[in-house]
């Protein structure tokens, strides 16, 4: 099986900002897909800020970047890039991913900045249908029993304090903060509940808490991918404030 390494860095505030670091220095042989351009489809309208890519427009991304039958993608990046492409690997019915912990910093190898040539890929699309939920079903589903809803956001704009991002300011009604930076604290009733969907802002940094969550045996977790750009966007009921004290374990 051949690996391929691809950079997944960007920035919210600057989009150029990602391949303006893969420029200036990334592991060698690592192709680049953009969080913009190549792992949303911005073109989509009244679905958040990220919408999700079709299979056909994500299998050219992939491809160009290298990934086909028998690669093994490592993904790494900021601020749930990496994860986004491992989390639409899986959507699109490519398994053989993983996520490098702790990013380009974590690399113990040489970078470099010169331009790659990537062998071109032919990457077959499998969507799945069970792995997200729309604003409309998440609505009727709240307040279910054995529901958690996740949210990867820091703490901030979990509360609604305001911010330049959202647009008004709040959370999911009922939701609880699990922000992306810290993944790994999954407390015991989460994983034992009986669905769990998880959102963001706009559907990015959300992967990072879905990665831990398989990586913890939940598999089954579910992303909406508008996230609170769409719930929001949509007028639907907002929560702000702290969230009421749950004990971790």
């Amino acid at each position: 099986m051949r690996y391929q390494f691809v950079d997944c860095r960007w920035d919210i505030a600057d989009p150029a900002r990602g391949r303006e670091l893969y420029q200036a220095g990334h592991i060698p042989g690592a192709s680049f897909l953009d969080v913009d351009a190549d792992l949303s489809d911005l073109s989509v309208e009244n679905a958040g800020r990220h919408p999700l890519p079709g299979a056909g427009r994500f299998a050219l991304a992939a491809g160009r970047a290298g990934i086909g039958t028998g690669v093994f993608v490592v993904a790494y990046g900021n601020m749930g890039g990496a994860e986004r492409l491992w989390w639409l690997l899986r959507h699109f019915g490519h398994e053989h991913a993983a996520v490098l912990a702790g990013g380009l910093e974590a690399w113990l190898g040489p970078v470099r900045s010169s331009a790659e040539t990537i062998e071109p890929a032919s990457f077959e699309p499998h969507e799945r249908t069970d792995d997200t939920v729309e604003a409309g079903e998440l609505a009727g589903l709240l307040g279910e029993e054995g529901l958690i809803v996740l949210d990867a956001r820091q703490p901030a704009r979990f509360r609604g304090e305001a911010n330049p991002i959202d647009r008004p300011p709040g959370r999911i009604p009922g939701s609880r903060n699990l922000p992306y930076t810290t993944p790994a604290e999954l407390p015991d009733d989460v994983l034992a509940a009986r669905e769990i969907v998880v959102y963001c802002g706009s559907g990015v940094t959300a992967c990072a808490d879905l990665l831990a969550l398989a990586r913890a045996g939940r598999p089954d977790a579910r992303l909406y991918p508008g996230s609170y750009s769409d719930w929001s966007a949509r007028g639907l009921p907002i929560e702000v404030g702290a969230a009421p004290t749950r004990s971790r374990r």
